[in-house]
């Protein structure tokens, strides 16, 4: 049996105030899970929350797939139907715990998790508001296919929600680690409104990787936030960027807001929001000075050589 979602992240944006918002509080949750045990991730994961919302955080990230601890697919056909299993779908009272959690704390939460789907479970982040609704749904759509990921069903959009927050409302978008390997992926969540990306991770981090993360907040005039695993599952180094590289009399300026090291802790990012409201309506980054008609490449759906791969999904799921 199919099973749907919760909403998506809606794609017109409605035009909300942008005079309430002040400083916008982020806990990246950079903690250890115990792999494929939903049941003590639950608990270590809403012992994370409340050391969260105790910070004064305004919004709470997991790393990837924490249900699962992104335990991968195993090969053999019983370890993959085991694995699948462990799927869940909106309803279930994991997620439901979370939704709890959230209206108790008055704090927005991003839950990872394997979602039920079609014919294979999607890699998926849940955006629940403080009032404890699931207002968004984010199902990776650059699954490593070269991988075990090769066993989920991708995502097929990157669109944007509105969260209201204690100070007002934030145009959120989400995406999942690997997505940030292409900049396709922020640069398609600032054109459809994003202030800040929020962006659940679950790999080892090097100097280019988080290089990433600094470029996509350049070069869209986003604020980046990314919650990883600590060491050893991974090596921690959850992060954040504010966006704004230069300053009003226009000197460079180190928009990196914080850098975890590898052990296992919550860590806080302040994003000053008026600050970066600011900057995005004065400066030549994001949607000002694009050629849209130049960009025909980009949705084409054959690649060239050397990047001709069989393993490759490339159409959207279910064509």
């Amino acid at each position: 049996m199919a099973y749907k979602s919760a909403p998506s992240m809606v794609s017109r944006i409605p035009m909300i105030d942008t005079e309430t918002v002040a400083m916008l509080r982020v806990a990246l949750l950079q903690v250890a899970s115990v792999g494929a045990d939903p049941a003590e991730n639950l608990g270590r994961g809403l012992n994370a929350c409340r050391e969260a919302a105790s910070s004064g955080a305004d919004i709470a990230v997991f790393p990837e797939l924490w249900q699962i601890g992104y335990q991968p697919c195993p090969d053999d056909p019983e370890g993959r139907q085991a694995w699948q299993s462990r799927a869940i779908e909106p309803a279930d009272p994991w997620l439901a715990a979370f939704r709890d959690q959230a209206r108790q704390l008055d704090m927005a939460i991003v839950v990872t998790y394997l979602e039920r789907w079609t014919s294979a479970p999607r890699n998926a982040a849940a955006l629940i508001d403080r009032t404890g609704r699931q207002i968004a749904t984010y199902a990776k759509v650059h699954t490593c296919d070269f991988s075990t990921e090769a066993a989920l069903t991708s995502g097929d959009a990157f669109s944007v929600a509105v969260l209201d927050t204690r100070h007002g409302p934030v145009r959120v978008g989400m995406m999942i680690c690997y997505d940030r390997e292409f900049p396709e992926s922020a640069r398609v969540l600032m054109l459809e409104g994003a202030e800040i990306i929020l962006v659940p991770n679950a790999c080892d981090l090097t100097e280019d990787r988080i290089g990433q993360f600094r470029a996509r907040a350049f070069e869209n005039m986003v604020a980046v936030a990314m919650a990883n695993y600590p060491s050893p599952q991974c090596n921690g180094h959850s992060c954040a960027f504010d966006g704004v590289a230069f300053t009003a009399d226009e000197k460079a300026r180190d928009h990196k807001v914080i850098e975890a090291d590898g052990k296992a802790g919550v860590v806080l990012a302040e994003i000053d929001l008026d600050l970066l409201r600011d900057y995005r309506a004065k400066e030549s980054w994001g949607d000002a000075y694009r050629k849209p008609y130049a960009y025909r490449s980009l949705v084409r759906d054959r690649p060239c050589p050397p990047f001709v791969r069989d393993d490759a999904r490339r159409n959207r799921p279910g064509d």
